[in-house]
This record gives C-alpha cells, sequence and structure tokens, in this order.
C-alpha cells in the first residue's frame, strides 16, 4: 500500500494543504508561477507552507526545503501558537455552531458555541475571532487555519481591508457583508503576529476535524443565542 502523502499549494489557484494528488494538482496545474511540494507527514507540509524557499531563477518554479535553523523539522517553534477554527449552520441560513482549537505552550485548549440563525460565513469568522481574542494578550507568533477560503482570503488577500478603506464597497460596489465580524477580526488583528493558512476540510486534518465535530454539536444543540448581527441585519 502507498504511503499518505501531504500536498503542501504554497502558490495556486487555492493555497494549503491536500490529501491526495488530484485536489493538490487541479490547484496547480496550468497555474503560472506555481509553488507546491509533497511531504511524508502533515507538520512537515505546514512547516513548509509557513516558511518556504524558493529557487527563484528565472524560468524555474521548482522548490527547496526551508531551512529549520533552530526549529525542529517538521513542526512550529515551541512558542508559537497554532489555531484551527471551523463554524458552520444547519440549512446555511440557520442555527449554527463554531468550534476553536488552541495548542500552546504544550496545553490544548477547545471552544465552541452555537446561535439559533446565522450563516456558515459568519460561524466560521466567530470561530477566527473567539480563539484570538483568548490569545490577544500574547506577542508571540499565532498560526491560524481555517477551511474556509473567505476567511482566509479575507485577510490574507486583503479583501476586508480594502472594502473597509471603501466604506465597505466590494470591487464591484456591491456592499460586503458581515462587516460587523470584519471589523472585530481586523480590530483584534492589530498588535498580533497572525498568519492564515487554508487547510482542506473533511480530508484527514485531525485538529480541523475536531473543530468541525465541535462546530456540529453546537449547532445540533438546540442553540438559543442571538447572533444579533445577523438577525437585526447588521451585515
Amino acid at each position: 500500500m502507498a504511503k499518505k502523502k501531504f500536498y503542501a499549494v504554497a502558490v495556486g489557484r487555492e493555497n494549503g494543504i491536500f490529501t491526495d494528488w488530484a485536489s493538490a494538482e487541479a490547484q496547480v496545474k496550468g497555474f503560472a508561477g506555481a509553488k507546491y511540494k509533497s511531504f511524508p507527514t502533515e507538520q512537515e507540509a505546514l512547516s513548509w507552507l509557513e516558511a518556504p524557499v524558493y529557487d527563484k531563477k528565472p524560468g524555474k518554479t521548482g522548490v527547496k526545503t526551508a531551512g529549520t535553523g533552530s526549529r525542529s523539522p517538521g513542526c512550529f517553534a515551541k512558542e508559537d501558537i497554532v489555531i484551527y477554527t471551523d463554524g458552520g449552520s444547519i440549512n446555511n441560513p440557520g442555527p449554527g455552531g463554531y468550534g476553536a482549537v488552541i495548542e500552546r505552550g504544550g496545553e490544548r485548549q477547545e471552544f465552541s458555541g452555537g446561535f439559533r440563525q446565522t450563516t456558515n460565513n459568519r460561524m466560521e469568522m466567530m470561530a477566527a475571532i473567539v480563539a484570538l481574542t483568548e490569545v490577544k494578550a500574547t506577542t508571540k507568533k499565532i498560526h491560524l487555519f481555517s477551511d474556509s477560503s473567505y476567511l482566509v482570503n479575507g485577510i490574507e488577500k486583503g479583501w476586508a481591508k480594502k472594502w473597509q478603506a471603501k466604506g465597505w464597497k466590494k470591487s464591484d460596489g456591491q456592499q460586503a457583508v458581515n462587516i460587523d465580524l470584519w471589523q472585530q477580526l481586523l480590530t483584534l488583528l492589530h498588535g498580533l503576529q497572525v498568519s492564515f493558512h487554508w487547510v482542506k476540510g473533511h480530508a484527514g486534518h485531525e485538529l480541523n476535524e475536531r473543530c468541525d465535530r465541535l462546530a456540529v454539536a453546537a449547532a445540533k444543540n438546540n442553540p438559543v443565542a442571538i447572533d444579533k448581527g445577523y438577525e437585526e441585519g447588521q451585515v
């Protein structure tokens, strides 16, 4: 039986970690300047994705494994904080929940919560907000992993800041949504060293799967909390 591999895509249609070549190939095939690499373990893939070193010679698209320095191969620096988040709603919109896992200092914390009426994207964002609020006093580097392209791209590609600068208007002139949560998130990010990473959902990533279970359980537990931003039309 072939050994399982993890495919890290640093530059492609969707960036992140994939557990099968077909999914990874779909992100890089025909994509100019694509950067990707396979690894035997997920942690090695994550480490490379965080700080890849590319062969920058003209016309080259190959990659080199990043030097780890004092870091142990296949893991982040011991002082770094790793966060996984997930969220969703039943029928979207509908009852929803979020889940977050924080690993720091050799310890793990879990958070979850639910709302009676909300959306998938709002719960994805809420998970990140809850987790970052918990670590907002830190000066350590934070790696946040989510299977929400909406959340990750909103920060890493600067969408949210661009919308904010234009009075919360998107490039097509339409009003951005979830403004209340984007404002909270951007405020939280001030002073924090946070990098957002996309990971494929339901692909066997242990902590992503754990967050999914927390979110689903919260959504199915007859939540009564009100997502005011959604129910009062503040989005």
